[in-house]
């Protein structure tokens, strides 16, 4: 059974910084690239960062550049998001996303709540 279970989420003041991590089993997770999307009150899907599978190359949203680092370990099937310098904006609920690339599959998680206040 595949699972992507993300945790880490809470609330924040603007300029902290959060750590989100994502556990995933059933499913090969060395071979997927794995993207954090996230998702605002009333708004779509953003993506916002994406790691290969092997973990050498990494992407990023021009909004987090700079503030949000990905990583991945993959002998603990396990891949995190550290925020820093949190923005009121960054408000959302973040998904973890494994996708395999050229085949059409991916799995999501359930999400979890970051909510940068004051």
């Amino acid at each position: 059974q595949v699972q992507l279970v993300e945790s880490g989420g809470g609330l924040v003041q603007p300029g902290g910084s959060l750590r989100l991590s994502c556990a995933a089993s059933g499913f090969t997770f060395s071979s997927y690239w794995m993207y954090w999307v996230r998702q605002a009150p009333g708004k779509g899907l953003e993506w916002v960062s994406v790691i290969n599978a092997g973990g050498g190359s990494t992407y990023y949203a021009d909004s987090v550049k700079g503030r949000f680092t990905i990583s991945r370990d993959n002998a603990k099937n396990t891949v995190d998001l550290q925020m820093n310098s949190l923005k009121p904006e960054d408000t959302a609920v973040y998904y973890c996303n494994a996708r395999l690339t050229g085949r059409g599959v991916e799995y999501w998680g359930q999400g979890t709540q970051v909510t940068v206040s004051s």
